[in-house]
């Protein structure tokens, strides 16, 4: 009966062991991404920045994208030219990256990724890498785009 116990509670160990290393090999290029610019919460804004000294937005993006094994260009004006168009804001998926524009008729400056739940991650001026509703007073009259990768 000993022996059983034993047995039974190295099994549960290694795969207790195992199990978040397949979860991990799992996960979508999207899910990493966004675990990885959450690790950067509080570096604060550097225009041109894309490590812990500072980011800028698409700084931010490519940095992320990189650690899940992605490459992308690295100015958001070359972001925005990649990926499949996202139809609206309500058919926003995690990873989808959002662009905005000072107004709707002049070029994109800004970007960031949807995490769900009407929030968004991004590098901003003000706040560094931080967490951003969709429907933010400033953010939303800016949105022009999503692109899914």
């Amino acid at each position: 009966m000993l022996k059983k116990i034993i047995a039974a509670l190295s099994v549960a160990s290694i795969l207790a062991t195992v199990a978040p290393t397949m979860s991990e090999a799992a996960a979508s290029p999207q899910t990493k991404a966004i675990a990885a610019a959450k690790t950067q919460m509080g570096v604060p804004y550097k225009w041109g920045g894309m490590s812990r000294k500072g980011y800028d937005c698409s700084g931010l993006i490519k940095y992320s994208y990189a650690k899940a094994g992605k490459t992308l260009p690295r100015t958001t004006v070359e972001m925005y030219k990649k990926g499949s168009r996202v139809s609206s804001i309500k058919s926003l998926k995690p990873g989808d990256l959002m662009f905005f524009a000072p107004n709707k008729a002049s070029r994109v400056t800004h970007a960031s990724i949807y995490i769900g739940s009407g929030k968004m991650i991004h590098s901003s001026s003000s706040k560094g890498v931080s967490i951003a509703s969709t429907s933010n007073t400033y953010w939303k009259p800016k949105f022009v785009g999503a692109k899914r990768l």
